[in-house]
């Protein structure tokens, strides 16, 4: 009997719980985890718009798996900070964990091993365009991101509903999945979860020893899905001609490639 296919929304949330944090210690390059007992896999049914983008769905994740621990209480989400009619950034979520008042910042990433850059290794994974890395990331919270907390805009809005800022301590919640140079396994850093490292990643002229296998390439939204056998398929001969597409237009695809045997990888095929 066939199994009933799951929306693809359900998959979504699954797939972001079943995301293990990018580092297991307390703090990594001054940023502290904010770590919570993991949820129970449940049903998503919160509404969401058809077109929102990944990042945006990750915070509604997020703030459904915050609202199902009995001990976070949610005060504030995706606070916009306004000076002069003009947004100079956003708070994600301000909460209440175990009477500790919380600015925490989500971030959801894929992150590629680099080995080949000459910058320190935060630098080295970087995103299937090369147009980010964690290095940039983490620069970006320290300075821009967490900093809004302490604007004179935002102290003022937290006034009014009797918080004091002094009393707030920053964290970030920072899930990622990792892909490493095919048969190539790089030295990690020490403080990465190897456990985020989900599969690998190839060049277009690499692809002929996985002629025999099928393949699926997800929307983008998709690729926080774990991988699974209820796709449509297709052959090698159909999906050079779609990944050629992607790859002419400087976008590298997650895809997912399965061998005779049933096994199912995910992979990222790189332009660069």
């Amino acid at each position: 009997m066939k199994m009933k296919k799951k929306p693809n929304i359900q998959l979504q949330y699954e797939g972001f719980l079943n995301t293990p944090l990018l580092w297991k210690l307390k703090s990594f390059e001054e940023l502290i985890q904010f770590e919570i007992p993991p949820a129970d896999i449940a049903s998503f049914d919160e509404l969401t718009p058809g077109k929102i983008r990944l990042g945006k769905l990750v915070e509604r994740f997020v703030s459904c798996e915050l609202r199902s621990n009995k001990s976070v209480s949610i005060i504030s989400e995706n606070l916009q900070i306004v000076e002069n009619k003009i947004t100079i950034g956003e708070i994600d979520c301000l909460l209440r964990y175990m009477n500790q008042l919380i600015h925490l910042e989500v971030c959801y990433k894929f992150y590629l091993y680099d080995k080949n850059l000459d910058k320190r290794e935060s630098d080295k994974w970087i995103g299937p365009n090369k147009r980010d890395s964690l290095g940039k990331k983490i620069a970006k919270l320290k300075s821009k991101q967490l900093p809004i907390l302490f604007h004179k805009e935002t102290i003022r809005i937290l006034e009014k509903i009797n918080i004091d800022v002094a009393e707030i301590i920053q964290l970030v919640y920072f899930k990622a999945q990792l892909f490493v140079p095919y048969l190539r396994k790089p030295s990690l850093l020490p403080e990465i979860n190897n456990d985020c490292i989900k599969g690998f990643y190839i060049k277009k002229n690499e692809l002929d020893q996985f002629i025999g296998h099928t393949f699926y390439i997800p929307s983008k939204k998709q690729w926080i899905i774990d991988v699974h056998n209820n796709v449509d398929w297709i052959k090698f001969n159909d999906f050079l001609p779609e990944l050629t597409k992607l790859l002419d237009n400087e976008k590298s695809p997650l895809c997912w490639f399965k061998d005779s045997k049933g096994n199912i990888e995910k992979v990222f095929v790189v332009w660069w």
